[in-house]
């Protein structure tokens, strides 16, 4: 298994926009066959995140899985009616992580 640790910087006054994007594109997410291990906000020095972990039987998974949800035309028209006020997102930094040995998680 591959874990992708996924956080968001949004943009000041926008996390629930970005919220309710997300809880939109979950379908689309899982139509394509992610599996979203769990998503959490948080706040640092002031600047909110979004953070989340996606699951992937391999990284060509994760590739194959992220084309096709980026060509999906669901997701595109949930991006543009989200960002109808502005946009949403300051940056996105994405980490594969691989299970230690002795983790719970393999």
């Amino acid at each position: 298994m591959v874990y992708e640790l996924r956080v968001y910087e949004i943009l000041p006054g926008r996390m629930p926009a970005m919220l309710a994007r997300l809880e939109r594109a979950s379908e689309v997410f899982r139509q394509h066959g992610f599996d979203i291990a769990g998503v959490w906000t948080e706040v640092v020095d002031g600047n909110p995140r979004l953070i989340y972990i996606n699951v992937y039987d391999s990284l060509e998974a994760q590739q194959r899985q992220w084309e096709a949800f980026a060509q999906d035309p669901a997701w595109a028209a949930i991006e543009a009616d989200s960002e109808k006020d502005g946009p949403i997102v300051a940056g996105v930094t994405s980490t594969f992580m691989d299970p230690a040995y002795f983790s719970p998680l393999k």
